[in-house]
């Protein structure tokens, strides 16, 4: 009987082990991860910026307004 009580002690101390490196495994790829995003979100947000930006400048001519407006269409049928 002792010696199923120690294996049962060996697979827990293993299993327990197991998931301790998994997590250092994991918490270290989450960082990289963040590291290499970073960047990306950087960029994504100064363009976000950008654009709420642009939307708060005031109403342009109306022949501007139009030409907006074509290049709008455009846009939407040359991504069809």
């Amino acid at each position: 009987m002792g010696e199923k009580l120690l294996a049962g002690l060996q697979l827990m101390v293993f299993g327990m082990g197991m998931v301790y490196v998994f997590l250092i495994i994991m918490i270290f790829c989450m960082k990289l991860m963040s590291k290499i995003i970073a960047p990306i979100a950087a960029k994504q947000k100064a363009a976000e910026d950008a654009a709420k930006a642009a939307a708060k400048k005031p109403a342009a001519a109306s022949s501007d307004e139009s030409a907006l407006v074509a290049a709008a269409v455009a846009a939407v049928a040359a991504r069809r």
